[in-house]
């Protein structure tokens, strides 16, 4: 279920989940027609069979198709809170009508497809920053796919060593325009240094009238066991694990992650379980686990005397 070259395998399953869950899952408030656009062909099986609800005979078939359809479920809460959380904070003319006086930057985009799914994001600048291969990969995937507004500015960063904050500026970035920030699948993966880092980026760089997005997990006393259960079955059935080459390596409890934010200027509005969020989407509740440990943080820039001064000027989108 892998991209190519070393581009995030995680990225792929993300993305699948979506493609499952796009029509079938918080059907009216979740919508993702460029999931499946994104998965090559030999990506897609997955995809068709969990949609089916065929389940397969075998323990590395059936890890997979567990995997994927769990993902789903995760995918349908975690990306109505996310978009709806960017549409709130997009400014708007008197019209209701979304202005071009913001940007948004993805932070570990992965196979994201907000830039093309969301004609809200028409007018606004995406920056899209990830590892260089998972870029490399996600561009010859795009293909043909048209965005909803100008093209994403790539950005390409190694989280664990690049610096964010001169790759942002050589891209575009400017920290006297508000951004929402979008930092969705990757917290896990970092540890708890270089998450504070990139919190220290961020703050540094937003404006007043910037808006935190972030998922994170908390502790679960049962991950370890699943992940060595995991293992166990993908070599037993000579499968492929995901999930091997990127390990997680942070949780959070969400005090401090609160703390982590509040030390960078932005107040929290709202900070929920996946699980909570499912149930108010009344969607399906199987993988109560994935569920419950995922949260999404949305948190807002607090004005300061130190703050920089909103530019006047807006962004010209090119069509």
């Amino acid at each position: 279920m892998g991209g190519t070259g070393g581009a995030s395998r995680t990225a792929v399953m993300v993305c699948q989940g979506r493609a499952v869950a796009h029509g079938r899952l918080a059907v009216g408030r979740f919508d993702d027609p460029t999931a499946l656009a994104f998965l090559l062909p030999a990506e897609r099986g997955i995809v068709e069979q969990v949609r089916s609800g065929t389940t397969p005979a075998g323990w590395g078939p059936r890890l997979a198709f567990e995997m994927v359809r769990a993902c789903a479920e995760v995918m349908a809460p975690r990306t109505v809170a996310i978009d709806d959380a960017v549409r709130q904070a997009l400014p708007a003319t008197p019209d209701g009508v979304p202005a071009a006086r913001a940007q948004v930057v993805i932070l570990g985009a992965g196979l994201d497809g907000r830039a093309w799914r969301m004609a809200d994001l028409a007018a606004t600048p995406v920056f899209e920053v990830d590892h260089p291969a998972s870029q490399h990969d996600k561009r010859i995937r795009a293909g043909g796919l048209v965005p909803a507004g100008a093209p994403p500015r790539f950005v390409p960063v190694d989280f664990s060593r690049d610096d964010l904050a001169a790759a942002l500026a050589a891209a575009g970035h400017r920290r006297s325009i508000p951004t929402i920030w979008i930092w969705e699948g990757v917290v896990p993966y970092l540890t708890r240094g270089q998450a504070a880092r990139t919190l220290r980026i961020v703050g540094d760089r937003s404006a007043p009238g910037s808006r935190l997005i972030v998922h994170y997990h908390t502790s679960a006393p049962s991950a370890p066991l699943g992940r060595w259960a995991s293992r166990l079955i993908s070599a037993l059935s000579r499968q492929s694990n995901p999930m091997a080459r990127e390990p997680n390596r942070s949780v959070w409890t969400p005090r401090a992650m609160r703390r982590a934010v509040d030390a960078r200027g932005f107040g929290v509005a709202r900070d929920d379980s996946l699980l909570a969020l499912a149930r108010d989407l009344d969607t399906p509740i199987q993988h109560r686990r994935s569920l419950r440990n995922g949260r999404i943080l949305v948190a807002d820039r607090i004005p300061t005397p130190s703050s920089p001064a909103p530019d006047p000027t807006t962004y010209q989108s090119p069509r």
